[in-house]
Protein backbone atom coordinates (compact mmCIF):
# COMPACT_ATOMS: atom_id res chain seq x y z
CA UNK A 1 0.00 0.00 0.00
CA UNK A 2 1.33 3.41 -1.00
CA UNK A 3 1.58 6.12 1.67
CA UNK A 4 0.28 9.61 1.01
CA UNK A 5 3.83 10.93 0.67
CA UNK A 6 4.77 8.17 -1.78
CA UNK A 7 1.64 8.90 -3.78
CA UNK A 8 2.47 12.62 -3.87
CA UNK A 9 6.06 11.87 -4.97
CA UNK A 10 4.86 9.52 -7.71
CA UNK A 11 2.37 12.13 -8.91
CA UNK A 12 5.06 14.80 -9.06
CA UNK A 13 7.57 12.51 -10.79
CA UNK A 14 5.05 11.40 -13.40
CA UNK A 15 3.92 15.00 -13.94
CA UNK A 16 7.50 16.12 -14.57
CA UNK A 17 8.23 13.17 -16.85
CA UNK A 18 5.06 13.62 -18.93
CA UNK A 19 5.88 17.28 -19.45
CA UNK A 20 9.39 16.37 -20.59
CA UNK A 21 7.73 14.53 -23.48
CA UNK A 22 6.89 17.91 -25.03
CA UNK A 23 10.61 18.32 -25.79
CA UNK A 24 11.47 16.66 -29.14
CA UNK A 25 15.18 16.71 -28.29
CA UNK A 26 14.48 14.68 -25.15
CA UNK A 27 12.41 12.24 -27.22
CA UNK A 28 15.32 11.93 -29.64
CA UNK A 29 17.63 11.24 -26.68
CA UNK A 30 15.30 8.48 -25.42
CA UNK A 31 15.06 6.96 -28.90
CA UNK A 32 18.81 7.00 -29.50
CA UNK A 33 19.42 5.28 -26.15
CA UNK A 34 16.93 2.54 -27.03
CA UNK A 35 14.31 3.30 -24.40
CA UNK A 36 11.55 3.61 -27.01
CA UNK A 37 12.16 0.01 -28.11
CA UNK A 38 11.88 -1.51 -24.63
CA UNK A 39 8.52 -3.14 -23.85
CA UNK A 40 8.45 -2.03 -20.17
CA UNK A 41 9.04 1.59 -21.22
CA UNK A 42 6.36 1.37 -23.93
CA UNK A 43 3.96 -0.02 -21.34
CA UNK A 44 4.83 2.86 -19.04
CA UNK A 45 3.99 5.33 -21.81
CA UNK A 46 0.64 3.60 -22.23
CA UNK A 47 0.03 3.81 -18.48
CA UNK A 48 0.73 7.55 -18.56
CA UNK A 49 -2.24 8.17 -20.86
CA UNK A 50 -4.28 8.84 -17.73
CA UNK A 51 -2.80 12.36 -17.88
CA UNK A 52 -5.23 13.10 -20.72
CA UNK A 53 -8.10 13.02 -18.23
CA UNK A 54 -9.21 16.55 -17.25
CA UNK A 55 -8.65 15.99 -13.53
CA UNK A 56 -4.95 15.37 -14.27
CA UNK A 57 -4.43 17.49 -17.40
CA UNK A 58 -5.26 20.64 -15.44
CA UNK A 59 -1.87 20.33 -13.69
CA UNK A 60 0.14 20.42 -16.93
CA UNK A 61 2.05 23.56 -17.87
CA UNK A 62 2.95 22.17 -21.29
CA UNK A 63 -0.21 20.56 -22.68
CA UNK A 64 1.59 19.83 -25.94
CA UNK A 65 3.15 16.90 -24.10
CA UNK A 66 -0.20 15.09 -24.32
CA UNK A 67 -0.03 15.11 -28.10
CA UNK A 68 3.49 13.69 -27.96
CA UNK A 69 2.37 11.06 -25.45
CA UNK A 70 -0.37 10.05 -27.87
CA UNK A 71 2.08 9.86 -30.79
CA UNK A 72 4.48 7.77 -28.70
CA UNK A 73 1.86 5.03 -28.64
CA UNK A 74 2.71 4.36 -32.31
CA UNK A 75 5.74 2.25 -33.15
CA UNK A 76 6.43 4.11 -36.39
CA UNK A 77 6.67 7.44 -34.54
CA UNK A 78 8.96 5.95 -31.89
CA UNK A 79 11.26 4.58 -34.62
CA UNK A 80 11.40 7.91 -36.47
CA UNK A 81 12.52 9.75 -33.35
CA UNK A 82 15.95 8.13 -33.59
CA UNK A 83 16.58 10.47 -36.52
CA UNK A 84 17.77 13.88 -35.29
CA UNK A 85 16.15 15.49 -38.35
CA UNK A 86 12.78 14.22 -37.20
CA UNK A 87 13.25 15.80 -33.76
CA UNK A 88 14.42 19.03 -35.39
CA UNK A 89 11.35 19.11 -37.64
CA UNK A 90 9.02 18.60 -34.66
CA UNK A 91 10.87 21.30 -32.72
CA UNK A 92 10.48 23.75 -35.61
CA UNK A 93 6.78 22.92 -35.99
CA UNK A 94 6.20 23.50 -32.27
CA UNK A 95 7.93 26.87 -32.50
CA UNK A 96 5.80 27.89 -35.48
CA UNK A 97 2.65 26.77 -33.67
CA UNK A 98 3.52 28.73 -30.53
CA UNK A 99 4.39 31.86 -32.54
CA UNK A 100 1.11 31.67 -34.48
CA UNK A 101 -0.87 30.94 -31.32
CA UNK A 102 0.74 33.86 -29.49
CA UNK A 103 0.00 36.31 -32.31
CA UNK A 104 -3.55 35.03 -32.72
CA UNK A 105 -4.19 35.23 -28.97
CA UNK A 106 -2.82 38.79 -28.82
CA UNK A 107 -5.11 39.87 -31.66
CA UNK A 108 -8.09 38.23 -29.97
CA UNK A 109 -7.32 39.93 -26.65
CA UNK A 110 -6.99 43.31 -28.40
CA UNK A 111 -10.32 42.81 -30.16
CA UNK A 112 -12.00 41.91 -26.88
CA UNK A 113 -10.47 44.92 -25.14
CA UNK A 114 -11.79 47.20 -27.90
CA UNK A 115 -15.28 45.71 -27.59
CA UNK A 116 -15.49 45.99 -23.80
CA UNK A 117 -15.39 49.81 -23.54
CA UNK A 118 -18.27 49.91 -26.02
CA UNK A 119 -20.25 47.42 -23.96
CA UNK A 120 -19.54 49.21 -20.67
CA UNK A 121 -20.82 52.63 -21.81
CA UNK A 122 -24.24 53.43 -20.41
CA UNK A 123 -27.07 53.60 -22.95
CA UNK A 124 -27.83 57.14 -24.13
CA UNK A 125 -30.31 58.98 -21.91
CA UNK A 126 -33.56 60.05 -23.48
CA UNK A 127 -32.75 63.79 -23.19
CA UNK A 128 -29.17 63.33 -24.44
CA UNK A 129 -30.40 61.65 -27.59
CA UNK A 130 -32.73 64.58 -28.32
CA UNK A 131 -29.97 67.21 -28.19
Amino acid sequence: METEEQSRNRFQSELEFVQCLANPNYLNFLAQRGFLRERPFINYLKYLLYWKEPEYAKFLKYPHCLHMLELLQYEHFRKELVNAQCAKFIDEQQLLHWQHYSRKRTRLQQALAEQQPMQQQPPPHGNAAAK
